[in-house]
């Protein structure tokens, strides 16, 4: 049973959404934070990454940092930038990406649903990562960043979404940075709103599909806010609850998270060719391989495109095992390429999907060797893994478009 709730946003102003709106801080090295913010001064990029406020070479984790980010969001707040609904509300976040539309609601999710695996991770985190995050929210006392949440259609949400799609006006709509088109709408109706979170209830799995480090670090925030309190009289705080959008499963697009390696551990071309003609049926290719299908691979190597299907003997009903990233981890990057671990072998990186396949043959033609294409993992793959308490391995998943970040915030 989801505990999935209407929440007060702080939001943009009439008319300052586009300026103010970013993309996620993630998505950006230093030095490009650094330049957008520059370029872009009233972009919410600021509030996220502080450290762009200082010297180049400043300690971004110090505290002075975390100060910055919370003395510009006030400020932001002081001065009109951001106003608050004075009610509850649900918002519903439409983008539409080449052709493509996905809509999802703006709403607040429980740290007790995330402890008790109603809302399911399939990623590990990094304890430095989140302690960044945990800083941040805890310095600022605000979620600035959603979580992406999704779930299986429901049927009574999603005729809602669409009938208020349909009837109401959007409060924002605009095409941010990437080309992305986002509207917005408010679902502000005692109804509708008690509507949502009774169905909700009905809900018995919820799935983080983005932001697992987001997550983890607002839950520990709330948990801290929980301790600092313990022994006095309290009812649900809003640190209880965490900044989220929820998607149905049937609007999600996964994108191939793909593969470059810098060498071929000592092998020649032909020695490690040989080596996957053990494990896949290989044919060479006159055009770039884009796998049509799971168990399908694309290989790059000396200016050449290969295509790769893995034998019975590799493949996997283990629903960790069996994803086509763990196929090729535990049959190829591993035990022919030494490459042990994926997070830390500087040997090997990942490039999304989105940057597509000429991206590989770049990459291949500067620093590395070789490069694989793969097939998306799919949602249901991801629910599977989820549902059974097990994780993915790393770079599993890369999800478009990304959740812009300055659009809602929810004060803690």
């Amino acid at each position: 049973m989801a505990d999935i709730k209407p929440f007060k946003a702080f939001r943009p102003a009439q008319g300052l959404e586009e300026k103010i709106a970013s993309l996620p801080y993630d998505v950006f090295n230093r030095q490009e934070a650094y330049e957008k913010v520059q370029r872009e001064p009233d972009s919410f990029l600021a509030i996220d990454r502080p450290e762009t406020q200082f010297e180049p070479g400043h300690d971004m984790y110090a505290q002075e940092v975390y100060d910055k980010a919370r003395d510009m969001l006030q400020a932001k707040m002081a001065d009109g930038s951001f106003i608050q609904d004075e009610n509850p509300c649900y918002y519903i976040y439409e983008q539409t990406m080449n052709g493509r539309t996905q809509t999802g609601i703006v709403a607040c999710a429980s740290i007790d649903d995330y402890l008790g695996n109603v809302i399911k991770k399939h990623e590990n985190t990094r304890e430095e990562k989140e302690q960044d995050r945990i800083n941040h929210v805890y310095t600022c006392q605000a979620q600035t960043g959603p979580i992406f949440l999704c779930y299986r259609k429901n049927k009574l949400i999603s005729d809602l979404v669409d009938k208020v799609k349909e009837v109401d006006e959007p409060i924002y709509d605009f095409v941010s940075e990437d080309g992305v088109r986002n509207r917005i709408f408010i679902i502000s109706d005692l109804e509708e709103t008690e509507t949502i979170c009774r169905v909700f209830t009905t809900i018995n799995s919820i799935y983080i599909a983005d932001g697992h480090h987001r997550c983890a670090s607002a839950v520990k925030v709330g948990l801290k806010k929980r301790k600092e309190l313990e022994g006095k009289i309290r009812g649900k705080l809003d640190s209880d609850y965490f900044l989220s959008v929820l998607f149905p499963d049937d609007e999600l697009m996964i994108m191939d998270y793909n593969r470059v390696v810098k060498d071929l551990n000592s092998l020649s071309s032909s020695e490690f060719m040989d080596k996957l003609k053990n494990l896949f049926e290989v044919t060479e290719s006159d055009a770039q391989v884009k796998p049509s299908c799971k168990g399908e691979y694309g290989l790059y190597l000396d200016n050449k495109w290969y295509r790769l299907n893995a034998k019975d003997s590799i493949k996997s009903s283990d629903p960790v095992k069996g994803l086509d990233v763990s196929v090729l981890q535990d049959n190829v990057l591993g035990p022919v390429l030494g490459i042990g671990d994926p997070r830390t072998d500087k040997r090997i990186d990942f490039v999304g999907g989105i940057r597509g396949l000429d991206e590989l043959e770049k990459r291949c033609h500067t620093d590395c060797k070789l490069a694989f294409s793969l097939y998306p993992t799919s949602i249901s793959e991801l629910f599977d893994v989820a549902d059974a308490g097990l994780l993915m391995p790393p770079k599993s998943t890369w999800f478009e478009p990304k959740l812009l970040s300055g659009l809602f915030i929810h004060g803690i």
